[in-house]
């Protein structure tokens, strides 16, 4: 399915605040990173390896629901791109002005897609360190001294209580996993019968905890375990995803293409057994080139100078081994001389084959009749993007929401093809599940 990029609304452009930002470069950071300023459980956070920002505070936000979500947020955020006065000496990617974002899913969904603003940005890439301070007030002075004291009482402002360590109990969510192996058993079949060549079916678990959770904890524990994945927080949309659905700098997209899943934990110790078992088997093979093909297709039209490896390699982590691809491509100019921007990209790479399934518009169909819930921000896309259209999203898989100070649905979904077998799904999706408990203590 090729997608075209809607027109911007008027709306959402007459509506866009006009704003103010200055980004000040700072001492490198301790060895500690990105992390040492993750310490309150409301920060938007989005980091991988020390590198990555966190944001502070609030200056605007956009929400939106339905099929046009996207459309609607580009419009409202290219508005907001043309009118922001800006002061940048650094001036490399993800500095400067710039939103943190969630959509949903599916166009369906209830849940709220959103871009948030925030008031200060803190970031690191290598040896870079910056803070950003944006304002909606033309007459406020933005200066150093102000953006470091508002960071120092944001820092300082952390509830002692939000450090202590969550435990509790896991229980079902909507779907139970007696639903889970039905819909499966109902997948396969579709695929069978020649419907769909791939399905993606997700299910929910819900953790009630004994204490409210220590969302900044939890994060750090996602980040120092799971160093190779990016570590979100976005308005309660919390985890450490290794699928990176695109990332744009300037004319270069990006992304990380996953499917094909191994867990690790009842594996030998033989180092060659996750190359063997998952390069090596038909239906992982299969899943991944669905999946590779998917993006190629998708982004064809966008693009020049494609380089997909023709072989996949091995992704690591502490919980699973999958198959992967790192896709790069050079971003063509469109009639007005424009590059797609993340934003772009994210409404026309989504809902990609490795988290919902092919042909699309079939399985996207097939998930709302047999899935039995709404997916919410789960599998959706998830990051931020800058005025100068350079961003990062990607897709919201291991983790969960947070629906109250003590409880968090948990997400896992996996990829359906003719092979698959109910309870070897089932407990794939427990494994993928387990970045999420453990950092829980669950």
């Amino acid at each position: 399915m090729t997608h075209v990029l809607s027109a911007a609304l008027p709306d959402e452009q007459r509506h866009a605040p006009t704003l103010r930002s200055v980004t000040f470069e700072r001492p490198a950071m301790a060895d500690g990173g990105l992390l040492d300023y993750v310490v309150r459980g409301d920060s938007l956070v989005w980091g991988r390896r020390g590198d990555g920002k966190v944001g502070f505070g609030e200056v605007a936000r956009f929400s939106a629901r339905g099929a046009d979500r996207f459309a609607r947020a580009r419009a409202w955020w290219s508005a907001v791109a043309q009118s922001v006065e800006s002061a940048n000496p650094i001036g490399i990617p993800g500095t400067g002005a710039q939103a943190f974002a969630s959509f949903a899913f599916d166009e369906t969904s209830h849940w709220v897609s959103t871009m948030i603003v925030p008031r200060l940005v803190v970031g690191r890439r290598g040896e870079t360190s910056w803070l950003t301070i944006i304002s909606a007030d033309p007459a406020e002075e933005l200066s150093l001294q102000a953006a470091e004291e508002e960071l120092a009482a944001e820092l300082d402002a952390v509830d002692e209580e939000s450090e202590l360590s969550s435990g509790g109990s896991l229980g079902p969510g909507v779907v139970s996993e007696e639903d889970f192996r039905t819909a499966v058993t109902a997948g396969v079949r579709a695929i069978e019968s020649g419907e769909l060549t791939k399905l993606v079916l997700a299910r929910d678990a819900v953790a009630d905890l004994d204490s409210p959770i220590a969302v900044a904890q939890v994060l750090r524990e996602l980040a120092m375990r799971y160093g190779d994945c990016w570590t979100y927080s976005v308005d309660g949309l919390i985890g450490a995803t290794p699928e990176m659905l695109v990332s744009v700098e300037g004319a270069t997209a990006t992304a990380r293409v996953l499917a094909g899943t191994l867990d690790r934990r009842s594996a030998p110790a033989d180092p060659e057994y996750p190359r063997r078992v998952l390069a090596g088997d038909e239906k992982q093979r299969h899943e991944h080139q669905l999946a590779i093909d998917s993006l190629t297709a998708e982004l064809g039209p966008l693009v020049s100078q494609m380089v997909a490896p023709a072989e996949p390699f091995v992704l690591q982590l502490p919980n699973v081994w999958h198959l992967a691809s790192d896709v790069e491509a050079h971003l063509n100019p469109s009639y007005d001389g424009r590059t797609p921007t993340a934003l772009d990209l994210a409404e026309v790479l989504h809902p990609t084959a490795a988290v919902c399934g092919t042909p699309t518009p079939a399985a996207a169909a097939a998930i709302r009749e047999l899935e039995g819930m709404d997916r919410g921000p789960y599998a959706g896309p998830v990051g931020w993007v800058d005025t100068d259209g350079n961003g990062e999203f990607g897709i919201a898989l291991r983790g969960g929401v947070v629906e109250s100070p003590t409880r968090v649905r948990l997400f896992a979904g996996c990829g359906i093809v003719s092979a698959s077998e109910p309870d070897a799904e089932l407990a794939e999706s427990w494994a993928k599940m387990r970045p999420m408990r453990e950092a829980l203590n669950l």
